[in-house]
């Protein structure tokens, strides 16, 4: 059986219908996270659960950190109960990993297990996120797009979209969970490096879409967590040239943005951007505070 890891705060009704969307698809066991939630959205999250069956479903399990650890690590939490065998199936070689507001199109799930079940070199696969573009890292500038190679089925990839992915057990039991200094952003493009630094590949399931519609975080959070852990993820990879070279495309990036705002990215913060590169170089990571 398949194991779900759901990492949830503070959108308990929304979590819930997440995890029914993914209970209509397959069988799943199913471990939600919960990120230091308020007690309200924690029984909103369980009123919710029990609406998918009177009492709660025994294959579900609410693990509360009590406190807002981030999307990586939160998600290690999870993962962990899952090797370990604490959601009572063992056996079980994938798991899927999505945060609470995920929405999987029609036949995500199969897609995803068929796709590492047909794949045996690949240790991670993700679904499609619908925008047009697939995940690489190019070694100056950090996580990046491309034009896709295929047009369905599956691609090839440098590192899974963190909106769904799917893990395989052999493959995390070498080398290893998410490195919880990125907190949230940029945490599946270093185990991508890694899963593959090890000889495991990674896929994209073309055509097999989700969304991920909420973001609950402030734009300048979003933007600092972004710039700070690009540069970590260039500095632990490729070298301190590599994250001084795109130190300097933020600068470029922000004086161009404060001359033609318009072609500033959606959660560009020019203070955020600023802190986020003197946290990097000062070696500065997990929340923001």
């Amino acid at each position: 059986m398949v194991h779900l890891v759901v990492v949830h705060r503070n959108r308990g009704a929304v979590c819930a219908a997440t995890v029914g969307r993914f209970l209509l698809q397959d069988d799943l066991t199913v471990t939600v996270v919960d990120n230091g939630s308020s007690v309200t959205e924690i029984e909103q999250l369980r009123s919710g659960l029990r609406q998918l069956g009177e009492p709660i479903n025994p294959r579900i399990t609410i693990v509360e950190t009590g406190r807002n650890l981030g999307f990586g690590p939160g998600a290690n939490v999870g993962l962990k109960r899952w090797l370990s065998g604490e959601d009572g199936d063992p056996a079980s070689d994938i798991c899927l990993l999505g945060p609470h507001d995920v929405r999987p199109g029609p036949g995500v799930v199969h897609s995803i297990v068929e796709g590492l079940e047909d794949h045996p070199e690949a240790g991670l696969a993700c679904a499609d996120v619908g925008d047009g573009r697939s995940p690489i890292i190019q070694p100056w500038l950090g996580p990046i797009g491309r034009p896709p190679a295929v047009n369905s089925g599956w691609e090839e990839v440098d590192y899974p979209h963190g909106t769904l992915m799917g893990l395989r057990r052999s493959c995390l039991e070498l080398v290893g969970l998410f490195d919880e200094r990125y907190f949230a952003y940029c945490e599946e493009a270093d185990l991508g490096i890694r899963v593959r630094n090890a000889g495991w590949t990674v896929g994209l399931l073309r055509g097999s879409l989700v969304q991920n519609p909420e973001s609950s975080s402030a734009a300048a959070v979003i933007d600092y967590l972004m710039v700070r852990n690009t540069l970590l993820l260039l500095r632990t990879h490729f070298g301190i040239r590599n994250m001084l070279f795109r130190i300097g495309v933020v600068a470029a990036e922000h004086v161009v943005g404060w001359w033609r705002p318009a072609v500033r990215g959606p959660y560009h913060s020019g203070r955020a951007r600023s802190r986020a590169v003197c946290d990097a170089l000062l070696g500065r990571y997990g929340p923001w505070d």
